[in-house]
C-alpha cells in the first residue's frame, strides 16, 4: 500500500486561507491524476479538485475561483491552495492518486475547520 503524507489542515476563520500538501513516494511523473476529496460529517465524500498528468484541472463548482490545485514534480507533491474559506468548506480533506491500471491510493485525511 502506497503511503501518501498529507499536511496543512487546521482551524481558520471565514475568509482565511490554507494550503494543503500531499507528498507521494518516489517520482510522480508516471501518475495519471492527483486529486483532493473532502467529506463533511453526515455527507458523502466529494471530489474537490483534480489535476491530470497533462496539468488539466477541474474543480467542484462551489470552490471554483477560490481553490487552486497544483503539482510540483520535483517534490513529488500536490497542493491545494484554499482561499476565501467558508464554513461550508469544513471537512476532512483526502489526497487521492491514480497511478493507472486501476491502482489508486488515498491519504489519511487532514481536518479543515472554518469557524469564527
Amino acid at each position: 500500500q502506497v503511503q501518501l503524507v498529507e499536511s496543512g489542515g487546521g482551524l481558520v476563520q471565514p475568509g482565511g486561507s490554507l494550503r494543503l500538501s500531499c507528498a507521494a513516494p518516489g517520482s510522480i511523473f508516471g501518475i495519471k491524476a492527483m486529486a483532493w476529496y473532502r467529506q463533511a460529517p453526515g455527507k458523502q465524500r466529494e471530489s474537490v479538485a483534480i489535476i491530470t498528468s497533462h496539468d488539466s484541472t477541474n474543480y467542484l463548482d462551489s470552490v471554483k475561483g477560490r481553490f487552486t490545485i497544483s503539482r510540483d514534480n520535483a517534490k513529488n507533491t500536490v497542493y491545494l491552495q484554499m482561499n476565501s474559506l467558508k464554513p461550508d468548506d469544513t471537512a476532512v480533506y483526502y489526497c487521492w492518486v491514480f497511478w493507472g491500471l486501476d491502482v489508486v491510493s488515498w491519504g489519511q485525511g487532514t481536518q479543515v475547520t472554518v469557524s469564527s
